[in-house]
């Protein structure tokens, strides 16, 4: 056991002991459930933070406040809510009863204070003590003097004190809230339906991914949890239900990075009567309102930092001009002049010369000759070469019907479809095409995926006769796309990894790192 370890158990005992003592003295329990709040922090801030102290006086204003203690100071303690803090002051006859109700009262004790606001001689509210009362004794002390978690992987392990101690994962996970109520308030003032689909399904449908598998006792069959709502919602399209979204949770049996995490959160939305032009175009103008009202600013700033945390380079995206548009093998070429020009602008006719490409860019190929074609190619070729490099806000259109097994072919050139994907930071953020309605045609885009899925992939695609029914039905011309909360959180937070925009990230059990 190290000293720190032992210092932190002695610490323990010292407040198990007054915990001890105040279920003797006071109540029967120790955890009082009788006190009410009537204010927050920065409502009191905002309303009399710019008073003077003889005003603030006269108005005798009585509040009630709870809070965790973060600080103390002489007679002061500063408290924090969820909204902020503010300070609480203990007079000496105050601190003799507190002393003998309590013990003492130690840092991370949560409190309940009403009395009258009063303000200091330096200028800072406080609350004087007339009533107060111990609601919960903290029996762990904070880290390092209640400054933060310095270690990153006790941070995602513990997340609430990770949320005690820092205000940049307070302002962090609120700004991911007020994302996901923008978004729904943005989609639904233009018609759009909330829904919500299945998590478990017999199969899993709706992208390429690796899929968890469970089973299900009952009916003595096997069920994947979810990679994506797609295949559902646009069931509901074929329904009438002309403009649905669904704020959804994924789950994708695949590795973990600064960019994924096995369970993640997607928007994904359809519209009918709309082509993927539509949604670009609304995908721009739904980015550029949340970062006005969010963050107040179409400038989204994030930063490049050392392994120390020292900032060495600051990149501004700017959501205020109009997006980048790039088909992918313009995207190729600009970033790679070095590429065969002929080979990207007629991939179907220079399938050897992408497999060299590839080759001299070192891309793992499959095991099974001839499962790749050369739209798979290609794209590969793109992540190689231009994905990383797209800063600015950046749709890359024309994706090879071959790596879009959902999307409805191009009308002027079959080998792409109507897809675009968008980027900024180097990162993708959101993916919509215009739907494939065809019937025949998905019928035989599944066929080819349960061949690469026969083949060894483990992320192709099921035959899902249901849904080849729904479309047989008629789906009208309809757009969808999806994008990634967690990403566009961290974009908006300036958090380099997912894993800081995600509450409680999976991690392996401790004791197994």
């Amino acid at each position: 056991m190290t000293s720190q370890q032992q210092d932190e158990n002695k610490l323990i005992a010292e407040r198990r002991a007054k915990l001890s003592a105040i279920r003797e003295n006071c109540r029967a329990n120790g955890f009082p459930n009788s006190f009410r709040r009537e204010n927050y922090a920065d409502e009191l801030q905002r309303a009399y933070g710019d008073l003077d102290k003889e005003t603030l006086a006269e108005q005798g204003n009585h509040v009630s406040i709870a809070g965790r203690i973060m600080a103390k100071r002489g007679p002061f303690l500063l408290l924090q809510d969820m909204t902020g803090r503010i300070q609480a002051y203990a007079a000496k006859d105050t601190q003799k009863d507190i002393k003998a109700r309590y013990g003492s009262l130690d840092i991370g004790d949560i409190i309940g204070v009403a009395g009258t606001l009063q303000m200091s001689g330096k200028g800072d509210l406080y609350v004087d003590m007339a009533e107060y009362e111990l609601l919960t004794k903290a029996l762990r002390p904070l880290p390092e003097k209640f400054h933060g978690l310095s270690d990153q992987e006790t941070k995602y392990r513990q997340r609430y004190v990770d949320l005690i101690t820092s205000d940049k994962t307070r302002d962090t996970f609120r700004i991911r809230s007020e994302l996901i109520n923008g978004i729904r308030n943005y989609l639904t003032q233009r018609k759009f339906i909330e829904v919500e689909t299945p998590m478990l399904q017999v199969i899993p449908g709706g992208a390429t991914a690796k899929p968890f598998v469970t089973h299900h006792n009952a009916m003595d069959i096997d069920m994947y949890l979810r990679i994506a709502p797609e295949l559902y919602l646009k069931r509901l399209v074929v329904g009438g239900i002309e403009r649905v979204f669904e704020i959804n949770r994924n789950f994708r049996n695949e590795g973990l990075s600064t960019r994924h995490n096995p369970e993640f959160t997607m928007l994904e939305f359809y519209q009918a009567y709309a082509d993927y032009h539509d949604l670009m175009d609304l995908t721009e103008d739904m980015l550029r309102t949340l970062a006005n009202d969010i963050l107040g600013s179409a400038e989204v700033v994030n930063t490049v930092r050392d392994t120390e945390g020292n900032v060495i380079e600051e990149k501004h995206y700017n959501f205020g001009k109009p997006f980048d548009r790039l088909s992918m093998g313009d995207a190729i070429l600009k970033y790679w002049p070095e590429a065969n020009e002929a080979a990207i602008r007629d991939p179907e006719s220079h399938l050897d010369e992408l497999k060299a490409m590839a080759k001299a860019l070192h891309i793992k190929e499959p095991e099974v000759d001839g499962i790749w074609g050369a739209g798979k190619y290609l794209c590969e070729i793109f992540e190689a070469t231009a994905e990383e490099k797209l800063e600015q806000p950046t749709f890359i259109t024309e994706y090879p019907w071959e790596v879009s097994p959902l999307a409805r072919r191009n009308d002027d050139n079959p080998f792409i479809t109507d897809r675009f994907e968008f980027f900024v930071g180097g990162r993708e953020i959101a993916n919509g095409f215009s739907e494939l309605n065809d019937s025949e045609d998905q019928a035989e885009r599944f066929r080819k995926q349960v061949e690469e899925k026969d083949a060894g992939d483990d992320e192709a695609m099921h035959f899902d006769e249901d849904y080849i029914r729904a479309l047989e039905h008629g789906l009208p011309p309809t757009a969808g796309q999806g994008i990634g909360i967690d990403r566009l959180t961290m974009l908006f937070t300036d958090s380099p990894t997912i894993k800081d925009v995600i509450l409680f990230p999976h991690m392996r059990p401790e004791g197994q790192e």
